[in-house]
């Protein structure tokens, strides 16, 4: 994926992106992030390629007791042809 303009990221940011606002480096990010979707980080969306960012600031937000609402994660692709 490649990757697009730092003011273009969206709600659908790139990993690098994702580093860069955790202020993480993208290559320690990748190893944390592995183990963090154990504990409930959102995983990447497989037919968006990326992370919800919402999401994710969810997921930091719980695991400081900020809010108690679970963010729920998609079960699946859609099949879209079904219509």
């Amino acid at each position: 994926m490649r990757r697009r303009p730092q003011q273009d990221q969206g709600l659908f940011p790139c990993e690098a992106e994702v580093a860069r606002r955790l202020s993480q480096d993208p290559t320690e990010w990748a190893a944390k992030a592995i183990i963090l979707e154990r504990d409930g980080l959102p995983r990447i969306d497989p037919m968006m390629g990326a992370r919800y960012w919402p999401a994710v600031l969810a997921y930091w937000n719980r695991r400081y007791g900020l809010s108690a609402a679970a963010a729920m994660s998609p079960d699946g692709l859609e099949n879209l042809n079904a219509l």
